[in-house]
């Protein structure tokens, strides 16, 4: 269920997505408000469930992750403990960034962020013998042109 938001709310919102370490005092001037009603906002909305946890973006190149790889699964399992499982397998392994079940012809979609095509081995090879899997396409992203985390509020 969507919460409502006023046009302040989505100033404060707007002004986390950009940098979430501001202070309020920033925040509150940016949005044209003062410190405590910006806070009580924030506490609100994060009551709310709207705003969730909060961290910091790392440069995937600068730490040597320079491959980012789109894997493609297809499988012939559908059943309940399979799907478990491959979630389990999923969520243990830190190289994948993102995972979708998706309507169509490929099931999942992972993004995969490891440091060389050697790394993106090491990992296939370790998912297949973790899990069954019928078919996997792996993508290399040549390059990034668009990545973000903010939402179009």
């Amino acid at each position: 269920m969507a919460v409502r938001l006023d046009a302040l709310d989505r100033k404060i919102l707007s002004a986390l997505q950009l940098d979430a370490g501001q202070s309020l005092d920033e925040i509150a001037r940016e949005v044209g408000s003062s410190k405590t009603p910006v806070w009580n906002r924030i506490r609100k909305m994060r009551e709310a469930g709207i705003i969730g946890q909060q961290t910091v973006l790392l440069d995937a190149e600068a730490l040597g992750l320079e491959a980012c790889f789109f894997v493609l699964i297809r499988t012939s399992e559908h059943e309940a403990d399979w799907q478990e499982k491959f979630l389990r397998v999923l969520r243990a392994r830190p190289e994948v960034m993102e995972a979708h079940r998706l309507a169509g012809d490929i099931d999942y979609i992972l993004k995969v962020r490891v440091a060389n095509a050697r790394a993106y081995d090491s990992f296939y090879q370790a998912l297949i013998s973790e899990v069954k899997i019928h078919n996997v396409t792996a993508l290399l992203s040549m390059e990034e042109i668009k990545s973000t985390t903010m939402l179009p509020i």
